[in-house]
């Protein structure tokens, strides 16, 4: 079976009172930053390697640091996405992302619901929410949501709240139901990524393949190679 609609797929829903935002997961990658996983690096470095390797979207997902120094490192995050023009996104933290002028926010199924977050971030602001099953997908949608994120597809570490994988079923369900941008996730790297391209995946979010590396240009480079190969191979 052809799943193609992660080359030319259409925005077909806008959240009423959004003003009909762009796609903003009209991209290849969704990058993190959390120092956990980053050699040795803090997130300030990792977000200027990302940034001059032609990244268009970044998360700061740091779940464990001091509410003063998320904030401080998301102020010169922000420096460095902004003039960029890199869409920055802060991930669980609403009070953080008004502060520093993020453009957006990640939500987990345990945070504040979509139209709770829309009163405090207004129409303007970005909301993503992860999603694990279809129903929790027909109730991000419904409730406004910008972007959902769909997974975790394969078994991952980098949160240690996840649920158990959904495998490709679901990405599978999102590229045939899902009519707003959402990003495919969870434990995807270069041994699997083509598959994943393969079952339609459009913006697909990667951690620790490419915050690990010693050369993060080099590795979004080969990232890049393997879903052009799987675009091939259609």
């Amino acid at each position: 079976m052809r799943h193609d609609s992660y080359i030319t797929k259409p925005v077909l829903y806008a959240p009423s009172g959004q003003g009909g935002k762009p796609n903003i997961l009209n991209t290849d990658l969704y990058c993190f930053l959390t120092e956990e996983y980053s050699a040795g690096r803090n997130n300030m470095e990792v977000a200027r390697e990302l940034v001059q390797a032609g990244v268009k979207i970044i998360q700061y997902r740091e779940k464990d640091k001091k509410q003063r120094a998320k904030y401080q490192e998301c102020l010169e995050i922000r420096k460095i996405t902004g003039p960029a023009g890199v869409t920055f996104i802060v991930n669980d933290d609403i009070e953080i992302a008004r502060l520093v002028g993020a453009d957006g926010v990640h939500l987990g199924q345990d945070d504040l619901p979509v139209q709770e977050a829309r009163k405090l971030v207004g129409t303007s602001m970005i909301i993503g929410i992860s999603t694990h099953s279809p129903q929790q997908a027909r109730e991000a949608i419904a409730g406004g949501a910008d972007y959902i994120g769909v997974g975790p597809i394969f078994k991952t570490f980098t949160k240690k709240d996840v649920c158990n994988p959904v495998g490709l079923d679901y990405l599978r369900w999102a590229v045939n139901h899902v009519n707003i941008p959402f990003v495919t996730i969870g434990g995807i790297k270069k041994h699997n990524l083509v598959e994943v391209k393969r079952n339609g995946a459009g913006c697909v979010g990667i951690v620790t393949e490419i915050l690990g590396t010693s050369n993060i240009a080099k590795e979004i480079q080969a990232l890049r190679d393997l879903i052009r190969q799987a675009r091939t191979q259609v």
